[in-house]
């Protein structure tokens, strides 16, 4: 994807039942019971979205897209930046699939694309920062992902309540 395709992201429906999410205390996975729904991007949500995807694009990072016709329904985003003690990280700073086309491989061919990519830079894992949820968390794992001990501090300051895994690439 390109920065002038920004105003797709609007098209995505991030909406969710969620039923179970995670929490680390003490470095070990622990599961809540919850039931609420997550709604869609609200205007600043979006905003904060489109602007993380265009920094990300003009920083050196780079966006896959998945869409039926011309409607995205699915994006990932690798930043920009090498983490990790030996810089051989790149993260996804951004990933995505539209409630009514989740289940189908969109995620895993985003996620494998982007694996190949930062394969192609250099890097030898991806980094995780995951919501807390257990479909994220299910779905990064099954992609595989594991929980990482070596958590990039930058990333826990900004979003402390994430799942941080790494992908071996």
């Amino acid at each position: 994807m390109s920065e002038e395709q920004v105003h797709h992201l609007s098209e995505i429906d991030r909406s969710e039942m969620i039923d179970l999410i995670y929490e680390m205390p003490d470095g070990k996975l622990t599961e809540l019971s919850q039931q609420h729904e997550c709604p869609n991007w609200d205007e600043s949500l979006l905003r904060e979205l489109q602007d993380r995807f265009l920094y990300e694009i003009d920083q050196g990072g780079m966006a896959i897209g998945a869409f039926d016709g011309e409607t995205l329904v699915g994006f990932g985003v690798l930043a920009h930046q090498y983490r990790g003690e030996n810089l051989d990280q790149l993260q996804i700073d951004l990933m995505y699939v539209s409630r009514h086309y989740r289940r189908q491989g969109i995620g895993t061919r985003i996620m494998n694309d982007l694996s190949a990519e930062a394969k192609r830079r250099g890097a030898k894992y991806l980094y995780i920062s995951s919501t807390e949820t257990r479909s994220a968390v299910s779905f990064y794992k099954h992609n595989g992902g594991q929980l990482t001990d070596q958590v990039d501090e930058e990333l826990f300051a900004k979003e402390p309540m994430d799942i941080h895994m790494l992908k071996v690439l």
